[in-house]
């Protein structure tokens, strides 16, 4: 047992938490570990991504990629999905997952039921680079050079 010092009229209590609605997110990449899978035969890369604009700032979302495992399926399916978040966050070749950290990308989010609970919950099914700001401007049109003697 623990002795505390709590006054719940002081802290308002946590609102109802509800998956994110289907859409387009920037995000980043916040944190990474490698973890064995449930079963014991593999493991997988979590990738922890946050919200970092719109009305769902500071939301946090995972994507879970097999890269061991004894169903070759599971690992093709992994290793694309992971391939997809690399090439979208601008880092074709890492050699550590904590190269990741801290790059923006677009993700595509979708909801499903869970199969134990039939309560929604977010999927990411998409990753796309984050689109830049700067777009290449428009080529200026040239005027044809005059001479100082016939300028006005």
């Amino acid at each position: 047992m623990a002795t505390i010092n709590f006054n719940v009229s002081e802290v308002a209590p946590a609102e109802e938490f509800k998956p994110l609605p289907e859409g387009k997110y920037e995000a980043v990449i916040s944190d990474s570990d490698v973890k064995a899978t449930r079963a014991g035969n593999g493991s997988y890369i979590q990738l922890e991504f946050e919200v970092v604009s719109g009305e769902h700032k500071g939301r946090r979302l995972w994507g879970r990629y097999n890269v061991e495992n004894t169903n070759r399926e599971a690992v093709e399916i992994g290793r694309a999905q992971f391939s997809a978040v690399c090439q979208a966050a601008g880092v074709p070749n890492p050699h550590d997952t904590a190269e990741l950290h801290n790059r923006t990308l677009v993700l595509s989010v979708r909801c499903k039921r869970r199969k134990d609970t039939d309560e929604l919950e977010n999927v990411i099914s998409g990753y796309k680079p984050k689109e830049t700001a700067a777009q290449p401007a428009a080529p200026v049109q040239q005027q044809p050079a005059t001479a100082p003697w016939a300028r006005k």
